[in-house]
């Protein structure tokens, strides 16, 4: 399974701002999104992700639902993003479907080596920096922390770096050994952004394919 460079996580005041922010990433070229609603209830989520499926399937755009496991499996999402408070991985993998992928939290490399020992899809590792997105952030990573994580961390799982990341950051990212970036506020303020996001990250996904050949 493929996972997208680029997660755009869904921000907005309302859930029907999320929806309308969903479907103007989608427009702008977004290959997945993630659908994050916190302190809302189970039935609401089900039904603002019932529509975020409608939306995100017209465009082949991929997307995830932040916790909330069970309603990623009845809309038929393409998966589930899984915080350490959540449910367990090895609970939600034999719930979902065998297709649809699941991706974890992890701001330590401890938290890193034991999600290897779980069926992740990905890992989201971070924050890269101080995000209002998030209440009770654990300690920021910046680049030091990242390239720190992933020198010793070898693994084939992709990990997608996040918190607070913008344009400017993404090389530097990159060559800290992250594979992706999941991105909320820097979309949020200007969707034509996601176009730049994709430019930058597919030229180093060339990179190494013409890497691979030599």
């Amino acid at each position: 399974m493929t996972i997208p460079k680029l997660h755009y996580i869904s921000q907005g005041n309302s859930p029907k701002e999320h929806l309308d922010n969903i479907q103007k990433a989608c427009s702008s070229g977004a290959e997945l999104v993630q659908l994050r609603l916190k302190n809302v209830s189970e039935k609401r989520v089900l039904k603002i992700a019932t529509e975020a499926r409608a939306i995100t399937s017209h465009f082949q755009t991929r997307l995830l639902i932040n916790d909330h496991y069970k309603i990623a499996k009845e809309v038929k999402a393409d998966g589930v993003h899984l915080g350490p408070k959540d449910c367990s991985i090895s609970v939600a993998r034999k719930y979902l479907y065998a297709w649809q992928m699941i991706g974890a939290t992890a701001n330590t490399l401890q938290e890193c080596e034991a999600l290897l020992d779980t069926e992740i899809d990905y890992i989201s590792l971070g924050p890269f920096r101080e995000t209002t997105t998030k209440d009770n952030l654990p300690p920021i990573l910046g680049l030091s922390g990242f390239s720190a994580i992933t020198d010793v961390l070898k693994t084939p799982i992709p990990i997608i770096g996040v918190g607070g990341i913008t344009i400017d950051d993404v090389a530097d990212i990159l060559a800290a050994g992250i594979s992706g970036i999941a991105v909320s506020t820097a979309i949020t303020e200007n969707f034509n952004v996601i176009k730049r996001f994709n430019e930058l990250l597919s030229a180093s996904s060339t990179a190494e394919k013409r890497h691979t050949f030599d």
